[in-house]
């Protein structure tokens, strides 16, 4: 007789949106996951604009030639694709083909029009919205990062009042508070886990 519970039941690999507005800290909270050693595939985004010292070709960025970057999108193998400051810049279909297929989850930290993108693409991609705990403490971190003039803060701000308000365009919210990386880490660990516990799996195709 077969044990019908040999199998798990939801053993579909899934695909992560985290997502959020500038200076929540997104990129730290991927590191932060990287860190853990956790078995997920990390998206790759790639590029046509040239190869920097230093960089590695599937580990910075995915290096394309602009003909080469533009035959994939005519042949609709990007996920979501954008020309950032006249450079090509988006996510090759591949690599989670590969990841899927290996069984891993896939991870994409993308802007909030970008995980709109994505969820017209791939209505059962997971999204996670990443939030301050209030308004206060993200205009502190954007002006403690140093990295933007007072005006380019304030347009920075400006825009994250707006994205702000399409939290519900979103799966879950998970609130990254000052000092406490950790716990809004674990709170995404804790979402995937309950993902793969659905009785109705997400499934995507590429």
């Amino acid at each position: 007789m077969t044990d019908s519970l040999s199998k798990p039941f939801n053993d579909h690999p899934l695909l992560i949106v985290i997502s959020g507005p500038a200076g929540v800290g997104k990129d730290a909270l991927i590191r932060r996951m990287k860190e853990r050693g956790q078995s997920f595939h990390f998206v790759v985004t790639a590029t046509d604009r040239p190869q920097r010292e230093g960089e590695i070709h599937g580990v910075d960025y995915f290096f394309f030639e602009t003909e080469e970057f533009e035959e994939m999108i005519e042949e609709d193998e990007l996920l979501e694709y954008a020309v950032v400051y006249g450079q090509y810049k988006g996510v090759p279909k591949q690599q989670i083909r590969e990841a899927f297929s290996s069984g891993k989850d896939v991870i994409m930290r993308l802007d909030v029009q970008g995980a709109a993108t994505i969820r017209e693409m791939a209505p059962d991609a997971l999204l996670i919205f990443l939030a301050p705990s209030s308004e206060v403490e993200l205009e502190r971190r954007l002006r403690r990062r140093g990295t933007d003039s007072p005006e380019q803060i304030e347009r920075r701000l400006a825009t994250a009042r707006e994205e702000l308000k399409r939290y519900t365009e979103f799966d879950y919210v998970v609130i990254n508070r000052d000092g406490q990386l950790d716990q809004a880490v674990g709170d995404v660990l804790a979402i995937i886990r309950a993902e793969h516990c659905r009785t109705i799996p997400r499934k995507v195709d590429l």
